[in-house]
C-alpha cells in the first residue's frame, strides 16, 4: 500500500496533492527433474486511486529454464540487469523500463526472450533473442509527476523487426569485474518528434539552427515518441581495492540520430563497523557525460552525483540512501532519499523523497517538474 504526498501546488490546475495506490506481486517457483529444470512465474498488479494509466498489470517473470553443468537455456519473460553504476544505467538495454512504477526508471517490464548462456574459466557468455517490443508507458498528463509536454503515445513510431538480438560476455578476475555487450534492435529509449523534427530534452528546443528556445511548454504541439532501430556497444568495469569500488559504464550507439558515446564513472568507498557499532557507511560520487549534449534524451548529460548509503546492520535491516544529481553548468539539482526498515516478521516500511532545486527556465524538462517534489510511504506485507 503506497501513499504519495506533493507539498507544493502543481503548475497545472486541478492536479492532486495526495494519492493512494495498492500493488500485489506474487512469485511461484518450482524445481523439476532433480533441479535441472525450473519454472518461475511472477505476476504483478497495481491499482491507482486517480490515474487509470498507472493501474496496470504485468508478468515480471514467466520463465522455463533448463540447467546443465556449464550452460543453461531460458524461455519466457524475464528481467535482465546490466550495469555497475548508481546514478545512471547506460548499458542496461534489454528490458523496457516501467515509468508507472518508478519515475527514475528503476523498475522494468518483463521481456519475452530465448536466452542461452555458458560459463567457463574464460567467463560467462550470454546470448539473447528478444521477441517482440514493448513501448514505454507513461503516467497520465493530468497526474504527477509526468512528462511535462503533451505526448501522443497512440501514434508512436516503432522501427525494426519483432526479433532483437543481444550478447554479453562477463568475467571476474581477482578484484576486476569486466563485461562487454552488444545490442541490435529497437531502442527502448525513444526520441520525441514534433512533426519531422526531434526535440532536445535537455533544453526542450527543436533541433534546428534557427529555432528559438521554447520558454513555455504550451508552445509545443503534440509530441510523438519514436523507437528507432539501433546498435549499441557497451562496456562495464568495476575494480575492488581495500574498501574502494571504482566503477564505469560506457556505450557507443548508432542509428538514433548521429552516432555518439556516453560514459558514467565514479567511486564508492565503504566505512565498515563505525565505532564498533556494526554500522556501515558508503560514500558515492559519479560523473555522467553524454556526447550529444543538448540533444541527449535525458537531462543527465553533464552531471555530477554525490550520495551516501547507510546500513545499521540491525535486526530490522534499516537502510538509508541519500544523494543529489547536479547539472555541472546550470546547477539544477535533483535530491533523493530512500529509507527502508522491517516491521516485525512479515512487513516493512519504505520512505522515499524526491525534490528539485535551482531549476531555471533553461532546463525546460526539469522546469516543468519543479513543483512536483513528493514524499512517498509504502507499507509492504509478505505472506
Amino acid at each position: 500500500m503506497e501513499g504519495r504526498f506533493f507539498p507544493e501546488t502543481a503548475l497545472r490546475d486541478n492536479l492532486q496533492t495526495a494519492n493512494l495506490s495498492i500493488a500485489i506481486e506474487s512469485e511461484f517457483y518450482r524445481d523439476l527433474d532433480n533441479a535441472r529444470q525450473a519454472i518461475t512465474i511472477v505476476p504483478f498488479f497495481r491499482w491507482d486511486q486517480q490515474d487509470s494509466n498507472r493501474s496496470h498489470w504485468d508478468f515480471r517473470e514467466l520463465t522455463w529454464q533448463y540447467f546443465s553443468d556449464s550452460w543453461e537455456i531460458s524461455i519466457g519473460a524475464r528481467k535482465i540487469f546490466w550495469g555497475v553504476t548508481e546514478s545512471k544505467h547506460l548499458v542496461d538495454v534489454v528490458n523496457q523500463i516501467d515509468l508507472l512504477e518508478s519515475f527514475e526508471g528503476e523498475e522494468k517490464l518483463g521481456q519475452p526472450m530465448v536466452s542461452v548462456s555458458t560459463s567457463h574459466s574464460w567467463g560467462l557468455l550470454e546470448t539473447f533473442a528478444l521477441i517482440g517490443f514493448r513501448e514505454r508507458n507513461y503516467v497520465g498528463q493530468d497526474r504527477r509527476p509526468s512528462i511535462p509536454f503533451p505526448l501522443d503515445s497512440e501514434n508512436s513510431i516503432v522501427e525494426g523487426g519483432k526479433l532483437n538480438l543481444a550478447v554479453r560476455w562477463s568475467h571476474t578476475r581477482g578484484p576486476l569485474d569486466l563485461a562487454v555487450s552488444h545490442f541490435h534492435g529497437t531502442a527502448r529509449e525513444p526520441r520525441f518528434f514534433v512533426g519531422n523534427r526531434p526535440l532536445r530534452i535537455a533544453a526542450l528546443t527543436l533541433v534546428s539552427d534557427n529555432e528559438p528556445v521554447l520558454t513555455d511548454l504550451t508552445q509545443l504541439s503534440t509530441v510523438v515518441p519514436a523507437y528507432e532501430n539501433i546498435d549499441q556497444a557497451g562496456l562495464e568495469v568495476q575494480l575492488t581495492a581495500s574498501g574502494w569500488l571504482l566503477k564505469m559504464e560506457a556505450i557507443n550507439r548508432w542509428g538514433q540520430g548521429p552516432r555518439f558515446a556516453a560514459v558514467t564513472a565514479g567511486i564508492e568507498y565503504a566505512l565498515s563497523n563505525l565505532r564498533s557499532t556494526g554500522i556501515e557507511l558508503g560514500i558515492l560520487a559519479e560523473y555522467s557525460y553524454d556526447e550529444r549534449g543538448l540533444e541527449a534524451l535525458t537531462p543527465i548529460e553533464d552531471d555530477v552525483f554525490v550520495g551516501a548509503r547507510l546500513s545499521l546492520n540491525d535486526v530490522q535491516a534499516t537502510q538509508f540512501l541519500a544523494g543529489a544529481i547536479v547539472d555541472r553548468l546550470s546547477g539544477a539539482s535533483l535530491f533523493s532519499v530512500d529509507a527502508s526498515r522491517r516491521l516485525g516478521e512479515r512487513s516493512s516500511l519504505n520512505i522515499q523523497m524526491r525534490a528539485f532545486a535551482g531549476i531555471s527556465s533553461a532546463d525546460m524538462f526539469l522546469y516543468g517538474l519543479r513543483k512536483d517534489d513528493y514524499v512517498q510511504a509504502a507499507l509492504r506485507v509478505y505472506f
